[in-house]
């Protein structure tokens, strides 16, 4: 599950729990939900979503042994995490992951849904699994990919070598924005890069249009389920 805070004009987002914050029906429900919320918030074109987690895992992706269980929920899975990701995209504000653990596949996929990705680095990393796993990445998981990644080097080491990437490689790379030293020093920094451009001002309304037409590709492929299921194909996945 998450909790909602509102600090401000800042918005926190947790998902919570000690767990590996397995991308599940409830969990996706529960980010929508929350996202929903926030956006109904008279604030909202003023303000700044903060996510992050507790425990050692921002996220470790879809939850395939629960889908192992009931296969049809790989697909409902697949659907829910485009929504959410679609409704990230169009939210009227700024946004920022700030990554406290390991995110995985989905998980990654989720953290690069925010504009602004923080990470603390002394532990977790950043992984697309689906290469060590015989798993083709899904076509929207790719525009993502292109979009938020911008050396070819970069982007052929996470998506076809599987890289494991670090607070501080992902620095190099160009996918994080900023490297702390803790959990807590990557919320710190995270609460204030949000009041930062708070003060800075702006319609989150504007921001939000210019922001999906950044990401039109990610947006024209999302809806696709031939996408979604190519990546789904195999109850072992570490999606």
């Amino acid at each position: 599950m998450c909790t909602l805070e509102k600090r401000g004009r800042l918005f926190l987002l947790t998902l919570t729990g000690n767990g590996e914050h397995r991308l599940n029906p409830t969990l996706l429900d529960s980010i929508r939900s929350a996202i929903t919320q926030i956006r109904s918030d008279p604030s909202s074109s003023q303000s700044v979503l903060i996510t992050t987690s507790d425990g050692k895992f921002f996220s470790n992706g879809y939850d395939l042994a629960l889908a192992a269980t009931d296969p049809p929920l790989r697909a409902v899975m697949a659907a829910k995490l485009r929504s959410v990701v679609a409704d990230l995209v169009s939210l009227p504000m700024p946004t920022i992951a700030a990554v406290t653990g390991h995110a995985s596949a989905a998980g990654f996929l989720l953290a690069m849904s925010h504009d602004y990705i923080l990470m603390r680095r002394d532990r977790g990393f950043l992984y697309m699994s689906e290469l060590d796993i015989d798993l083709v990445l899904p076509d929207w998981f790719m525009a993502m990919i292109r979009m938020k990644i911008g050396s070819p080097a970069a982007r052929r080491d996470v998506a076809l070598a599987a890289e494991k990437v670090t607070a501080d490689r992902g620095l190099e790379m160009g996918i994080v924005d900023s490297s702390h030293g803790s959990a807590a020093e990557t919320v710190e920094a995270a609460v204030k890069l949000g009041e930062e451009i708070v003060r800075r001002g702006g319609d989150g309304h504007v921001y939000g249009r210019m922001r999906e037409t950044l990401l039109r590709e990610v947006i024209h492929t999302i809806g696709s389920d031939e996408s979604a299921s190519s990546g789904m194909r195999n109850s072992g996945s570490k999606l």
